[in-house]
């Protein structure tokens, strides 16, 4: 491990803080949200624990950083394949549908994004200061009123409600993400009793019939 000095420009805090980003980064990239620990990070950014302490208060403030950067990209990248895959001149259901299967097909590379958001909740919202929770979810609010912007130029229809199901969707897609990844110990269940795997989920295919589901019941009540 390299010996600690202390950043003493801004601009040298800032690097600091953005190789500590950068190799929790690599980290997701190669294990799930659960593996990555503060002495593993600190051993690959080559600083003790305590100074990367010095320059986010705990994990999860880590974590929900890349978690905001990864969702901003996600939702920059949607507008074109949006207007590729909805028709604009097809009934709002059938779009509605052609919305959802946009979003899952968006998603099938983004592994990390779906883990840190099945994620948000139960695990990284915890452990931080008032603070960072405070400036994370302002970040998060932004993120969702992005998403719920492309849901308005695609189901018009929907008005306010694009708010609801573009937050809607957010959860459903962590909550998919957790159960289409099953222990090990539920997946030798599943082998030794495949009465058992009944409710077991393909990723892709329980995101997109829910995402589809969302969409037609908040269509189904903004018009009723």
């Amino acid at each position: 491990m390299s010996t600690f000095q202390r950043a003493r420009s801004e601009e040298q805090r800032e690097a600091r803080r953005r190789a500590i980003l950068d190799t929790a980064a690599a980290m997701l990239d190669e294990m799930p949200v659960s593996a990555v620990s503060l002495n593993e990070l600190s051993r690959r950014v080559g600083l003790a624990k305590s100074n990367v302490l010095r320059y986010f208060e705990s994990r999860e403030a880590i974590l929900l950083e890349l978690l905001d950067h990864a969702w901003k990209q996600w939702t920059a990248a949607l507008p074109e394949p949006l207007s590729v895959g909805v028709d604009a001149s097809a009934p709002a259901g059938v779009r509605g549908e052609q919305f959802a299967a946009v979003i899952t097909a968006s998603l099938a590379e983004g592994r990390v994004l779906c883990d840190l958001l099945s994620a948000q909740a139960g695990v990284l919202e915890h452990n931080v200061s008032p603070q960072v929770a405070a400036r994370y979810k302002r970040a998060a609010i932004a993120n969702v009123d992005e998403l719920a912007a492309l849901v308005r130029t695609h189901l018009p229809e929907l008005g306010d409600g694009a708010s609801q199901l573009a937050a809607s969707m957010l959860m459903v897609i962590g909550a998919v993400w957790t159960h289409a990844r099953p222990s090990q110990a539920m997946l030798a269940a599943y082998e030794a009793d495949p009465a058992l795997a009944v409710l077991k989920m393909d990723f892709a295919t329980s995101l997109q019939g829910l995402l589809a589901t969302l969409a037609a019941g908040t269509l189904a009540r903004t018009r009723s």
